[in-house]
């Protein structure tokens, strides 16, 4: 049997358990998480092992190593996130319209799970646990692809997740990991009949390379352009502190701030809005009037005059660009063009500019006076996350539970007939 031959065999494998998964009682997906969560800590030896085996095979200083990386505070995060996500209600069987028609039929509208959804992903581990959390316990079947940087570690998670599936008595074809070479992706991205949607979660390259080449329908879950605004109205404290979160607080995930723009009537204020910045050594791109208010007042080997490629730039790291401009619709238009629509924030105290702001910007989680950091499932009130979705058919922001579901109509009658 060849690689695709297996492949094709395990996807069969992996759909027959997807129509079993809708007949699992509440009360046994919970018990699954729950015993998931449970046997972390005494996988985290195994599964630290094989981290430390794709950790070895990176730089440190790549970007990516900190979404690669995985220690007890990290797993002990994850377990909980899981334990959260059993304690959720299930996104199944709502009942979101119901009607009785002049025909005498009733109809129901209710929520169904997709079926089986594919993830593909890079250089974040905890993706397994997480996706396998959330589809479970909204029905689904889950098909993952995740990047050669993370093949350890990806191995040992779904080994555990299998094990805890058969000792629970559940098929352990509920989660498929394909292999991490790159022709399992295109295999993946051309089951059609098997998958029933794919997410991608990773860079702008791979979102792309996916929506350009799967015949499967895809939701994207876009790269971060995080932009946030200083009004004129903003005030100082906030922003000081909104803005060290924003940039400092995990810089390698998405909804990390990129972007500081500032009204040119507070470009007096500009130093003292970015010291805080200083102690975790941010590199700032400033353009011409931030750079030269910086001058002395920032630190030289930490300032860099910005260029064109600076702005629309995903940093995923302790670097960021500054922006002035004379006008909240100069601001605007600065997001628009930039904007990857994932998350954008404004600081500002004139409510008119908030309410403009927050109508204007076409993004998926807006923000006014506090930190784009908080665009994440968990924070929203979803459990955990599948990821933060920037396009507009079906699911937009954090897609937790509820955007794990579809829905079907279910009607019923008493013999009639059309006429």
């Amino acid at each position: 049997m060849t690689d695709y031959e297996a492949i094709v065999e395990r996807l069969k494998a992996v759909l027959n358990a997807s129509r079993k998964i809708v007949t699992l009682d509440g009360s046994v997906v919970n018990s699954m998480l729950l015993e998931l969560a449970d046997r972390i800590p005494a996988a985290a030896e195994a599964i630290l092992d094989a981290n430390k085996k794709d950790l070895d095979r990176m730089d440190p200083s790549d970007p990516r190593y900190d979404r690669l990386l995985l220690n007890e505070a990290r797993l002990d995060s994850i377990a909980s996130d899981i334990r959260n996500v059993a304690s959720l209600p299930s996104p199944l069987d709502i009942v979101l319209e119901e009607r009785a028609l002049p025909s005498g039929l009733s109809v129901k509208k209710v929520t169904v799970p997709l079926g089986v959804i594919g993830i593909i992903y890079e250089s974040r581990p905890n993706v397994t646990f997480d996706v396998f959390s959330l589809c479970l316990k909204s029905g689904n079947a889950t098909v993952l692809k995740g990047g050669s940087d993370a093949a350890f570690s990806n191995i040992a998670i779904v080994e555990l997740i299998q094990s805890v599936l058969m000792e629970c008595g559940l098929d352990t074809n509920m989660i498929y990991l394909l292999p991490a070479e790159r022709e399992a992706a295109n295999i993946m991205l051309n089951a059609m009949g098997f998958i029933d949607v794919i997410i991608p979660r990773g860079s702008q390259q791979l979102i792309d390379f996916v929506r350009k080449n799967s015949t499967v329908p895809v939701i994207e879950t876009g790269a971060g352009i995080v932009h946030t605004y200083f009004d004129k109205s903003g005030d100082l404290e906030y922003g000081r502190n909104i803005v060290f979160n924003a940039k400092t607080r995990r810089p390698s995930v998405c909804n990390t701030l990129d972007t500081l723009i500032v009204h040119s009537d507070r470009i007096d204020d500009l130093p003292l809005l970015v010291e805080p910045l200083e102690e975790k050594m941010v590199m700032i791109f400033a353009d011409e009037p931030a750079y030269y208010k910086l001058m002395g007042r920032y630190p030289e080997e930490l300032l860099q005059p910005a260029s064109p490629e600076h702005f629309g730039t995903e940093f995923l790291s302790l670097k960021m660009s500054i922006k002035i401009v004379g006008s909240l619709d100069e601001a605007l238009d600065h997001i628009a063009h930039h904007s990857s629509k994932h998350s954008e924030a404004v600081i500002a105290s004139d409510q008119s500019v908030i309410d403009t702001f927050m109508k204007r910007v076409d993004a998926a989680a807006v923000y006014a006076n506090t930190s784009t950091a908080f665009t994440d499932g968990a924070q929203f009130g979803l459990g955990a996350e599948i990821g933060i979705s920037t396009q507009k058919l079906h699911a937009r922001g954090p897609m937790g539970l509820r955007e794990l579901t579809s829905y079907k109509w279910l009607v019923t009658g008493q013999g009639e007939v059309r006429p």
